[in-house]
């Protein structure tokens, strides 16, 4: 319902919901499996914190720009530079005082912009979902927010590839999985290159949380024929 929803969210939780309904309100897992889908980046409904799997909008391309509605919210006492680029995360906005320009390869999707001048600024056209995993509250071990699995996943019924990687990750968490583990402690526990290597994911760069702190790289031996 939400004018900046990058899928439909309610038909995707009614879909999935009705696909795992055992799974979901009878688990046979080691501990509960919380998912929580979100329209956009601005995440309302909190999932990056509170789900295990995080459906959260987002978009490729570059974000919609109505240069008339900027110059009228300039006009109208918003100041551009101030409010919006140099609140930016990464920069990338450029503002002269005439044009809003949008380094959109540094844009990661922040949503401030779009938030100050809703009228001007919009999603790009080509919209998915970003899929985090991991995200709990304190119980056994401290809180956790969801990490980046798949940053771009285009949101169209039956919604197979998300199925296959909820299925992927049931499989192996229900298998080696501790009781009252849930998934992001079991990431933590066997390390993301076992866990991505296990569920048939390749790591990539939007993967990483920050820069590695240990020195030592441990290869895998190649089985030579």
């Amino acid at each position: 319902r939400c004018e900046w929803a990058c899928y439909d969210t309610m038909n995707a939780c009614y879909d999935i919901t009705q696909e795992f309904q055992d799974e979901l309100h009878r688990p046979m897992f080691p501990y509960k499996y919380k998912m929580k889908f979100a329209g956009c980046p601005n995440d309302c409904v909190a999932s990056i914190a509170r789900s295990d799997c995080s459906v959260i909008g987002t978009w490729k391309d570059d974000i919609q720009i109505d240069a008339k509605a900027v110059a009228e919210y300039a006009k109208n006492g918003v100041d551009v530079q101030s409010e919006i680029c140099d609140r930016c995360p990464t920069r990338c906005m450029k503002w002269d005082g005439k044009t809003l320009e949008i380094d959109n390869a540094n844009c990661v999707r922040c949503m401030h912009c779009i938030n100050v001048m809703p009228k001007a600024l919009k999603p790009g056209k080509e919209r998915g979902a970003t899929i985090l995993i991991g995200a709990k509250a304190p119980i056994v071990g401290g809180a956790l927010l969801s990490s980046v699995m798949v940053p771009f996943l285009e949101m169209n019924e039956p919604y197979d590839d998300l199925k296959e990687l909820t299925n992927a990750i049931w499989e192996l968490w229900s298998e080696h999985g501790k009781a009252r583990e849930r998934v992001g402690e079991f990431i933590q526990r066997v390390g993301l290159g076992n866990f991505l290597q296990e569920i048939g994911l390749d790591p990539i760069p939007e993967m990483v949380a920050h820069p590695r702190t240990n020195p030592y790289i441990f290869f895998d031996a190649e089985v030579e024929e």
